[in-house]
């Protein structure tokens, strides 16, 4: 009797608008670091940490020893470089409050949030 396979896909951006994706055929029995460990992305991204990157399961945070399904995507996030709240605040001080949201004048002599 064959064992039963899993089809996996493991994907990792190491930049901006830069996707790696590896396909795999695992054992039914393989877990989340068995699929890293088999795509071969860290040791073609040595700097890559999965202990302190993290990683998912279609967007879902994952533990390593998760058990996969078939047509699993195993994702490996990225630290994040700045926080999203700051980065949104300097976004906003930059653009300043007028120009955004309720306040822009969507044509000239409009009342503001009209």
């Amino acid at each position: 009797m064959a064992e039963s396979r899993l089809r996996i896909d493991v994907v990792y951006a190491p930049a901006s608008r830069e996707v790696c994706e590896v396909a795999l055929d695992l054992p039914a029995t393989a877990t989340v670091l068995d699929a890293v460990n088999a795509s071969g992305l860290l040791t073609r991204f040595p700097a890559l940490d999965v202990s302190q990157a993290g990683v998912g399961v279609w967007g879902h945070p994952a533990k390593p020893e998760q058990l996969l399904r078939d047509g699993d995507r195993v994702e490996i996030y990225r630290p994040l470089l700045v926080d999203p709240k700051v980065a949104r605040r300097e976004r906003f001080q930059k653009q300043g409050a007028r120009s955004t949201g309720l306040f822009a004048r969507k044509r000239p002599g409009a009342k503001a949030g009209y």
